[in-house]
């Protein structure tokens, strides 16, 4: 499911379910389940591959919408994970 142009679209809440997958709630009612272990095992960058400790993933957190690690240190854009991807 994508969305359409011009949507404004927040994540309203998060919660992970295993070391590195979360379900994510979105302000339209939508909800998806977004596996990061690819994205993180296949990067890299060591500043992110340093999200592979489960603990260290397990710090997000909700800001203004966006899902985030520490401040800013990990991001994706809501589009990305609204389709389920990143």
């Amino acid at each position: 499911m994508s969305l359409s142009e011009g949507a404004v679209i927040e994540i309203v809440r998060a919660e992970r379910l295993s070391d590195y997958k979360l379900r994510i709630y979105f302000s339209d009612g939508a909800e998806r389940i977004v596996d990061f272990e690819p994205f993180l095992t296949s990067s890299q960058n060591p500043m992110i591959r340093t999200y592979l400790d489960p603990q260290k993933f397990a710090n997000f957190q909700l800001d203004h919408g966006d899902l985030l690690w520490d401040d800013y240190g990990l991001c994706f854009p809501i589009a990305d994970l609204y389709e389920g991807k990143v």
